[in-house]
């Protein structure tokens, strides 16, 4: 039982059999402690349980919680590689309880896993205790059987933890072992105790007070407990080994690391390959956790830990990118107990690959440039601080790696002269931003992003989070403070709320804390980076520097993920359906629809769209993951993933897959790749549902799609079945059959409205108006048949028109049908005897002259003409009469 996975499940299985509830790891990034760059132990997300802020359903609670330690207060990146112990990455295991036992069952149950469970020696086990501690003392020699030189008595902070200034606190008591005679070292408290002989490996804490001030201490209603065991040092003290390095789960992955490099770790480059093996696991934990290489806070710890560990690498002699090539090692040993490695290992590899890929060329432009510029230099003299800016600002060569190079030669980098060359270049860029024709009001976010930097974005892994405001904003303007009832602009240091872009609403939600609320309406991105919240002060009053709670909607987030998701799925199916010319041209992604434009140049038929639907749905019901990768746009796209109309990337762009194909060119292949910032559902069987509501032309080869997902289209689909049963129920049939009396009917009312046409013929035939235009007349020796009809359509008149010719034999027709708006259409007929001598062309003008119109046309024999005023429709027909006569 001596395999770091097997420590971890005893543990966890133990406390869990004495009942407690055993709680997943909480994220790296912390959600409920904004003043903490990374989660760096295990009481980190019940910090506002032991506050009383939160309450859990379990009072008992046991972790393997991932932390990290290389930034801010707590940083141990300088000595990894090169101490037994130090790592930035590290598992604490704990156990806590939330005002059930306290000290004598804490310490009987870590004596028990220790002794029973592990098997430690007991003749090799110390304690501390703080020395006024008596309590914990007795309980130590009862449990444990101690004498007190077993049991030593510390009177500095190390054996008093405290949370804060002010807050919960209480004495420890720290569990060490005694490793033998051969390391050097003394126990705890002795002038030795720096030596590695005496090793700490669990730290129980008492909560029993509250620091009220700094002078006034009181004792808490109710008692709690926290501990602390490391895994990785417990595996060392269980395995035998004098440094975590030569653990199981490290001879693993420096196995990997030494494989891939072509040569084994000894003497000289063992510190590497723990390097290495130690950054590998914080790099890839971090990533999975939603952090992402960047030039500012959380995102510029990550790259620099990447960047020692790729460093590294290239010492050893690795000719390529290689730190990717080491994610399956790692996924194989913890992917089991942590399965965001599994979920994230896509995202993970590209990020590695990438960043060393980079890093690479950063490296050897710089080094070169750097070597030009200290050609002269010697040791003892200091590179000026333009030529160190220049290289960080035109080139990527960061601060401290021009310091790194230049240590080994004894130069040194003038400090003052590069802060004063970035101050400049900071000035410049603002003259710069207020004369880019950006509009008055945005120019603002340019001087409070310069203050604030960039805001962490959490929304991708969580909804909800804490977080600092850093600048408050009201009309435009920078303030202090806002009231209830003002319309404000808040900036945190990070947030889980999306800022509106790539056509996906910015979130809404509340932002709250101690006795004030906001209502967030909106959320916009502004000035590379800096994220805005909008919304109103509906209690209390905000201020600068106040500790606040961001919710983001869930019901809504979830909406716009699905709806985000879908435009993708969407955006696919018409590819194959309608051909690889489609392209995005603009979307709105909103929490109730979905709607974009693309490029097509004509109609989309109802079969395209039910095959584009169908091949949409196919992917949902995969329930496939939806993966995410970290790639440069180049290769991203050579890969083939779609670059979105309007859309501006940076060098790296997230790369968002989803579903495999099952026809043609992409069957087995992933189905829908596009680079995306927008956050997305976590399966496509989240979407549950798609349906293409419309399809509309917006401009010249641009055709409109809208469409809804999930609960809106089921309602959607709902109102359909209610309309169809409606419909089904006045006609008296069902549902199902209402095709089939639709149709029927449709018939009948054609052949209805052919009856009805030839009874209005006939019945106009039959009389008229007009008196003398009634009867057939002779002129000129030739008949002629005029009459003014109504009731009639006008494009039926020339087949009545037809018709009467017949019955003349030979002669000339005149039509005027008259309509209810006031108008008259006017048809002249001529048998084809007379056409030599009439034409119809000519009479018909004669008739359009009468109606207030102009022209007509036609044939010799048939032709047709209107006018605008029915009233003169008799003398219409005398006109004709009156031509005909000459």
């Amino acid at each position: 039982m001596s395999g770091v996975n097997e420590i971890r499940s005893t543990f966890l299985d133990y406390f869990k059999k004495n009942g407690h509830e055993v709680v997943a790891s909480s994220p790296l990034v912390p959600r409920n402690d904004p003043t903490l760059m990374f989660t760096n132990a295990g009481m980190v997300q019940f910090k506002n349980v032991f506050t009383g802020l939160e309450t859990r359903s379990y009072s008992r609670a046991a972790t393997a919680q991932k932390s990290v330690r290389a930034g801010g207060k707590h940083n141990d990146l300088d000595n990894v590689g090169y101490t037994a112990r130090h790592l930035t990455f590290f598992e604490m295991l704990g156990n806590f309880s939330f005002g059930d036992y306290f000290k004598e069952q804490a310490i009987e149950l870590a004596w028990n896993l220790i002794t029973k469970e592990y098997g430690l020696k007991k003749d090799k086990l110390l304690v501390t205790v703080y020395h006024t501690d008596d309590e914990a003392a007795d309980h130590w020699k009862k449990i444990a059987g101690f004498t007190d030189d077993r049991i030593i008595r510390i009177a500095t902070s190390d054996n008093f933890w405290a949370m804060g200034d002010t807050g919960p606190c209480g004495p420890c008591s720290e569990i060490f072992i005694d490793r033998g005679e051969h390391i050097w070292g003394g126990p705890p408290g002795s002038p030795e105790e720096d030596g590695d002989r005496f090793l700490e490996f669990w730290n129980l804490v008492f909560m029993q007070y509250e620091q009220v001030t700094k002078e006034e201490r009181i004792s808490l209603p109710r008692p709690s407990i926290d501990t602390g065991m490391g895994l990785e040092r417990m595996a060392s003290i269980l395995q035998g080994v004098e440094t975590v390095f030569e653990t199981d789960l490290f001879r693993t992955l420096i196995d990997a690391a030494s494989s891939a490099i072509g040569r084994g770790p000894d003497d000289s480059n063992v510190a590497s390959y723990r390097v290495m093996a130690d950054h590998l696991r914080s790099s890839c934990f971090l990533v999975a956790d939603g952090v992402l290489p960047s030039n500012e806070g959380r995102g510029y710890v990550l790259r620099r830990i990447m960047r020692r560990a790729m460093r590294h690498a290239q010492l050893l002699g690795a000719q390529e990118p290689m730190m990717w090539k080491l994610v399956p090692a790692l996924i194989r040993e913890m992917g089991q107990a942590y399965p965001e490695l599994v979920r994230g290992e896509a995202l993970i590899t590209e990020t590695l690959k990438l960043e060393e890929t980079r890093f690479r060329k950063t490296l050897a432009r710089g080094l070169g440039l750097l070597a030009d510029a200290t050609e002269t230099l010697g040791s003892g003299d200091m590179l000026d601080g333009e030529t160190a800016f220049k290289l960080y600002d035109t080139y990527g060569f960061p601060l401290d790696l021009t310091q790194d190079a230049l240590r080994q030669r004894s130069i040194s980098v003038d400090l003052a002269g590069f802060t004063d060359a970035m101050e400049r270049q900071k000035a410049e860029a603002r003259a710069n931003w207020a004369g880019s024709g950006e509009a008055a009001t945005e120019v603002v976010w340019f001087s409070v992003r310069e203050k604030t930097g960039a805001t962490e974005f959490l929304g991708y892994e969580t909804e909800q989070a804490e977080g600092v405001i850093l600048s408050l904003l009201k009309d435009g303007a920078v303030v202090d403070a806002v009231n209830e009832g003002d319309i404000v602009a808040i900036v945190v240091n990070q947030t889980p709320f999306y800022g509106e872009s790539g056509g996906q609403m910015g979130d809404t939600g509340t932002i709250s804390g101690e006795g004030f609320a906001v209502e967030v309406t909106d959320t916009q991105k502004k000035a590379d980076g800096l994220f805005v919240h909008y919304g109103k002060v509906t209690k209390g009053k905000l201020k600068t520097g106040a500790a606040v709670e961001l919710k983001v909607d869930h019901n809504r987030r979830t909406r716009l993920r699905s709806n985000h998701s879908a435009t993708h799925l969407i955006h696919e199916a018409l590819r194959e359906v309608l051909g690889t010319h489609v392209a995005q041209k603009g979307s709105l992604v909103a929490p109730e629809r979905l709607r974009f434009d693309i490029s097509h140049n004509k109609p989309i038929s109802a079969e395209e769209l039910e095959e584009v639907e169908r091949m949409s749905n196919e992917i949902v019901v995969q329930n496939s993951p939806v993966t995410t990768r970290l790639m440069s746009v180049d290769d991203a796209i050579a890969e083939g993933a779609m670059a979105l109309f309007g859309e501006k990337y940076g060098d790296e762009v997230r790369v968002v897959s989803m579903g495999t194909g099952l026809h043609g060119a992409k069957a087995n292949r992933p189905y829908s790749v596009e680079l995306c910032g927008g956050t997305h559902v976590r399966s496509t069987g989240d979407i549950g549902l798609v349906r293409i509501v419309s399809d509309s032309a917006v401009a010249a080869g641009v055709r409109r799609i809208e469409a809804l997902t999930g609960e809106a289209a089921r309602r959607h689909l709902d109102e359909q079945d209610r309309r169809l049963k409606t419909v089904a129920a006045a006609l008296k049939v069902s549902p199902a059959d209402v095709l089939t009396r639709v149709e029927a009917l449709v018939d009948e009312r054609k052949k209805l409205e052919r009856e009805l046409t030839e009874a209005r013929k006939r019945l106009a035939m039959g009389g008229g108006q007009g008196g003398s235009a009634d009867a057939v007349r002779e002129i000129s020796g030739v008949k002629y048949l005029g009459k003014v009809v109504s009731g009639v359509d006008p494009k039926d008149l020339k087949g009545l028109a037809d018709e009467s010719k017949a019955g003349l034999g030979s002669g000339v027709v005149t039509l005027i049908g008259v309509s209810e708006d006031g108008k008259a259409s006017a048809v002249v007929a001529v048998t084809a005897d007379l056409v030599d001598r009439l034409s119809a062309v000519d009479l018909v003008r004669v008739a359009s002259a009468a109606l207030g119109g102009k022209g007509g046309g036609g044939r010799p024999d048939m032709a047709q003409a209107g006018g605008p005023d029915a009233t003169k429709a008799d003398e219409a027909v005398e006109a004709v009469a009156q031509a005909m006569a000459g």
